[in-house]
């Protein structure tokens, strides 16, 4: 007899997440981690544990400080160079959609060193600006990570010089 079995039987957490969601308590410690090196934000979180692998998606409600248009808010996500907008309507429908995505373009391991954000997912609730994002959790902190070593090492003493070295080096660029 050969049996092939489930790695879990229904509502067995202690065998790792498998075919269920777990969730955490509020706050979750990334509200409490953007709080202590922003303590001008206010921020709460609910985090939802789901067996992929493939990175994070937040979703954001954040209220401005006066009102701005949906169009000024994609102009400037699509300026920044550490983002990445993505439409559903072109098949980046999901996380896995923006890692193959980067395996295609050649990146090492389908690195991925953007925060993807779906168009079609900004929006306003009210005064209240609603938008999910993708943090590709294994390589966004890349970019970050060698910024912080050129600042410790000195090697460019202007941020802008050094973050625009960072993103030249890893082919990060402002996209329109």
């Amino acid at each position: 007899i050969t049996i092939i079995r489930r790695v879990a039987d229904p509502g067995d957490t202690h065998r790792g997440l498998v075919d269920l969601l777990k969730v955490d308590p509020v706050p979750s410690h990334q509200a409490v981690d953007l709080m202590h090196v922003m303590p001008h934000v206010q921020a709460t979180g609910l985090l939802v544990h789901t067996p992929v692998t493939h990175g994070h998606i937040i979703n954001i409600v954040a209220t401005p400080k006066k009102s701005v248009s949906r169009e000024a808010i994609l102009e400037t996500l699509r300026a920044h160079p550490r983002v990445r907008v993505v439409r559903i309507a072109d098949g980046f429908d999901s996380n896995a959609s923006l890692f193959k995505y980067a395996r295609d373009l050649g990146n090492k391991r389908g690195d991925m060193y953007e925060i993807g954000v779906w168009e079609e997912c900004v929006a306003f609730s009210g005064p209240d600006i609603m938008f999910a994002i993708n943090i590709p959790q294994e390589a966004v902190t890349i970019p970050e990570t060698i910024d912080g070593i050129r600042a410790c090492m000195r090697m460019q003493t202007d941020r802008l010089e050094a973050v625009g070295l960072t993103n030249k080096y890893l082919g990060l660029k402002a996209r329109n």
